[in-house]
């Protein structure tokens, strides 16, 4: 398992030997702590919790957190790893597909073409008024209902989305970061979850 937690940092630009544009993202990823290790015997599974950005102040610490201070912790597939080990981003390398999952941005209230991608009911010519945003119709005579799961107008955004296949297209030991190639979920500061295909 090769697997690390980040934060989006923003968005910038590279060129390749050719002088073409690399549009990419930048994350700061790591260096994580292993905090506990989960096998089926005590937990029901395996697997290995790991732990990002550790609290430093002890009355930020609450009663929970005692011997875990992390800001955040994360679960993944068993490694050969023991509680205490450290994972920092030598374990990828320029070149890997990784696959990062994170919290999408809000874009807060969206009708259903904005949401779904629905066409409009009716062309938007030939007199049709206030026709050409509208989902069209959301139920039927029989049940007297809207029918759940329905698609319609509503809260966009803030899910949790994966997007896979990314290239590493640079890494800089020195200060955790890792330069991604295209863009990946969420806003500045958004935490991601970044595994080796």
């Amino acid at each position: 398992m090769k697997a690390i937690l980040g934060l989006k940092v923003g968005m910038t630009q590279m060129f390749d030997e050719k002088g073409n544009v690399i549009p990419v993202t930048l994350v700061e990823a790591g260096p994580c702590e292993v905090t506990q290790i989960k096998n089926k015997e005590n937990d029901g599974y395996t697997a290995v919790q790991i732990g990002f950005k550790k609290i430093e102040k002890e009355k930020r610490i609450k009663k929970p957190q005692k011997g875990k201070p992390f800001k955040w912790l994360r679960e993944f597939e068993n490694g050969e790893y023991k509680v205490g080990d450290k994972i920092d981003i030598s374990v990828f390398k320029e070149g890997d597909e990784v696959k990062i999952s994170g919290i999408s941005k809000g874009k807060g209230f969206a009708g259903p073409v904005k949401r779904y991608g629905f066409r409009g009911r009716l062309s938007s010519s030939h007199g049709t008024k206030h026709e050409l945003r509208t989902p069209g119709s959301t139920g039927s005579s029989m049940p007297e209902r809207v029918v759940l799961g329905k698609r319609m107008a509503g809260h966009m955004g803030v899910e949790r989305v994966s997007v896979k296949n990314l290239k590493i297209a640079k890494i800089d030991l020195e200060n955790n970061l890792l330069a991604i190639k295209g863009a990946v979920p969420g806003r500045k500061g958004t935490l991601l979850e970044i595994i080796r295909n």
